[in-house]
């Protein structure tokens, strides 16, 4: 059985005006995506600042997390790190907190080889037993797992099954699933390649848009589903104008700008993010606005 399948919500992290985190604003944003039909919850994630985070408020907040949905929908914890040990540590410590899985993004800046990331992988795979999903996202990292690599992990370590494909490149993605086949998991990282990587086999998105949008997010997976991709590839380029708006600065300065004109107030950014651009916010609430998230 898949870890889920449909649309993730990479939940933003909520802070205080003082930075500290926000328990309170937290669950509510974790009911509201529940209620809003998100099918599953990753915490602490790019999107939710995980790198801006003491290893405390780390756990506590994947903790927290897997305390409220209470088994309502699979949550998935970051857990990555450009030093091994330091996944590891995190990975075991989700694991207690009863997480469906964990999401182990590459190592950043260390610039890893392809050698070294099947060794990384299977060090943090082999401290745990919940399934472990692959984060390949290079334009943040530096680092870009080659689908021979993820093939090699995914064929000898059991519970690494998935990868959240983040690369945009899109013949990587089809190299990727021609030799790994049924043996992953695909999910998209881009917003904006979800019907293309569904079309490849994949089974949903790890989304930021499904912050503001969580329905219809999973609304463009669940049309795909019901063998309606046309209508799944319309819900997709409707929603790509906001897209473009959410990363008009680095992720997650804008989706947090967009909770904020929502009324579900964020809080600050941790350094070092720092507010958006006036001009920039203004074309984000348009796009919301024309969207119908707004």
């Amino acid at each position: 059985m898949s870890v889920f399948k449909g649309a993730a919500v990479a939940i933003c992290t909520p802070f205080f005006a003082n930075g500290d985190v926000d328990y309170n604003k937290f669950r509510e944003q974790i009911e509201y995506q529940i209620e809003n039909g998100t099918d599953a919850i990753v915490v602490c994630g790019t999107t939710g600042e995980s790198s801006c985070l003491s290893h405390e408020e780390h756990l506590e907040c994947i903790r927290f997390c897997t305390e409220v949905v209470d088994h309502r929908l699979p949550v998935i914890a970051g857990t990555g790190s450009n030093c091994t040990e330091t996944a590891i540590y995190l990975s075991q410590e989700a694991e207690k907190f009863g997480v469906d899985a964990i999401l182990v993004v590459t190592p950043y800046y260390n610039k890893s080889t392809q050698k070294g990331l099947i060794e990384h992988y299977t060090m943090v795979a082999n401290s745990v037993k919940v399934p472990l999903i692959i984060y390949n996202v290079p334009s943040r990292t530096g680092c870009n797992v080659l689908p021979e690599t993820v093939a090699t992990l995914v064929k000898e370590v059991p519970n690494i099954v998935g990868i959240k494909e983040a690369s945009g490149n899109i013949s990587q993605i089809a190299k990727l699933m021609s030799l790994c086949g049924d043996q992953i998991e695909l999910y998209s990282g881009n917003d904006d390649q979800i019907v293309p990587i569904l079309s490849l086999g994949g089974l949903g998105v790890i989304s930021v848009l499904s912050n503001v949008a969580p329905r219809k997010t999973h609304d463009i997976c669940q049309a795909f589903f019901d063998n309606d991709p046309a209508l799944a590839a319309k819900r997709q380029l409707d929603a790509i104008p906001l897209f473009n708006a959410l990363f008009s600065e680095v992720n997650p300065i804008p989706v947090k700008k967009a909770l904020e004109l929502q009324g579900r107030d964020r809080g600050v950014l941790r350094r070092p993010l720092c507010e958006m651009d006036s001009a920039n916010a203004e074309v984000l609430k348009k796009a919301m606005q024309d969207y119908g998230v707004l």
